[in-house]
């Protein structure tokens, strides 16, 4: 049985929950003011598509500049292959023979493919792979202070390129980094000291990538970087709210909820469980805001169900069968979560959309 997706004009008062509903106008505002950030500072802007995973939003993303769209998996970027982005980097180590093959052959037909290494095994891997006919383009992805991948030195970063540069199927593309929040200070000074080394060894470094949503309007504070990537903003979420990315009027995207208990008077659940919502704290202490409901707290979810704490609601408290809009932690886990999304502008349904990307976690 095909699942009855609202049409165009239903009123979200009708659309069935839980689902994730984006507001059109506040998505464009967030797409246009990110990109408008980036060009007056003159960076080149790579919007990561793991936030949304839709093709349309993606070329809505580069219509507005954006040089072409990050990818974090190898599946993910042949969905956005297969619809037509034709600039596409993957910030992710890539291993094994039956992923190399696939990498190669979309290399074949992505005129400009990026990816990323951090180890010798991995660059090695690609120099297997690739010939001097069509070569790979790799960047050095580097630790800045995240503590996650990337080489641990400018040296080692300099080692790397070397590697890369001499091997005859791969191209040494430049520098990338992922850096914690807040940490402008410390990817300068590693760019700074490793495109240094590389000068000193003629070798060419034409991109610096920089990365990350929490920080995205202090990425002029890297001025060594040519480019940023980011994706969060896109639709932003209660995480970006705290970073002071965003305020609450940038919320685009909403996970409607229904009150399906009131088993205590101060105990309500939700139909939007961990199956809806993401388990992804991010530091808070429970699960989304309601926006109807201040002060209460989503404090539990099980598969199909949030538990909610009314005990410091400071206003009406739910009935069952009353409608919530919980804005989520955050947004990018709440995308991989449903098969396709819904867009309205005013209170109606203006469109559902396939999240095509999602799923594509190798």
């Amino acid at each position: 049985m095909t699942f009855p997706w609202p049409e165009p004009g239903t009123p979200l008062t009708d659309v069935p929950t839980p689902m994730p509903v984006i507001d059109e106008d506040r998505l464009a505002a967030n797409i246009v003011r990110a990109q408008d950030y980036m060009t007056t500072r003159g960076l080149a802007f790579r919007p990561h598509i793991k936030t949304h995973k839709i093709l349309s939003v993606a070329a809505a993303q580069v219509a507005a500049g954006a040089v072409g769209v990050n990818c974090q998996k190898l599946t993910e970027a042949e969905v956005f292959a297969d619809g037509g982005f034709d600039d596409i980097l993957i910030t992710y180590n890539i291993l094994g023979a039956a992923k190399l093959a696939r990498l190669a052959a979309l290399n074949a037909r992505v005129p400009r493919l990026t990816v990323c290494a951090d180890s010798e095994m991995t660059v090695d891997g690609y120099a297997a792979t690739f010939a001097a006919d069509a070569p790979l383009t790799v960047l050095v992805e580097c630790d800045t202070g995240a503590g996650r991948c990337g080489v641990q030195t400018p040296e080692a970063a300099l080692a790397l390129a070397l590697r890369i540069a001499t091997a005859p199927g791969l191209r040494f593309g430049g520098l990338l980094t992922y850096p914690a929040t807040g940490g402008a200070a410390q990817v300068e000074a590693f760019l700074q000291s490793a495109m240094a080394l590389l000068a000193g060894q003629g070798l060419d470094c034409p991109v610096r990538s920089n990365g990350g949503s929490p920080d995205l309007q202090k990425a002029h504070l890297v001025p060594s970087a040519t480019e940023h990537r980011a994706g969060t903003y896109v639709y932003n979420d209660r995480s970006m709210v705290r970073a002071g990315e965003c305020g609450w009027q940038d919320l685009a995207m909403h996970v409607l909820a229904t009150v399906v208990s009131r088993p205590t008077p101060t105990r309500a659940v939700l139909d939007s469980g961990s199956k809806a919502l993401t388990a992804d704290l991010l530091g808070f202490p429970d699960h989304g805001e309601i926006e109807e409901l201040p002060g209460a707290r989503i404090v539990s979810l099980s598969e199909e169900h949030a538990v909610v704490d009314l005990s410091a609601c400071a206003g009406p408290l739910p009935v069952v069968g009353d409608r919530v809009r919980v804005i989520p932690n955050h947004t990018c886990v709440v995308s991989n979560l449903f098969d396709r999304m819904v867009f309205h502008r005013g209170g109606l349904v203006s469109r559902v959309e396939p999240v095509a990307a999602r799923g594509t976690v190798w």
